[in-house]
């Protein structure tokens, strides 16, 4: 399942029980649309040992100054509540799953 990742619930998320996966975008984002399908993909695998989440860098400045993000798709992997891994561009379902290995 995936949830919307706002400046007002983001806290609750990266402070949950599950780690937290975090997909920032953009709707003008090219290579956003392109891993959008491999995270949902992801998110539906992972059900219940990950939460992922979608967060538009249009609506949540915020998150984006926060973790200093410069280039988008960034996905932001958390687990008890602190960053513990970061990817910034396009990539494939392999190399994704991989970090979500990592999480657990």
């Amino acid at each position: 399942m995936e949830v919307t990742i706002t400046t007002e619930n983001f806290e609750q998320y990266k402070n949950g029980e599950l780690p937290l996966v975090v997909d920032l975008w953009a709707t003008w984002c090219g290579p956003c649309r392109s891993i959008a399908p491999i995270i949902s993909d992801l998110a539906k695998e992972y059900d219940g040992k990950i939460t992922v989440g979608k967060c538009d860098v249009e609506e949540n400045d915020d998150i984006v100054s926060e973790f200093g993000v410069r280039n988008i798709p960034t996905i932001l992997f958390f687990k008890g509540g602190k960053l513990v891994d970061k990817f910034v561009g396009a990539a494939t379902k392999a190399t994704l799953e991989e970090k979500f290995q990592a999480l657990l």
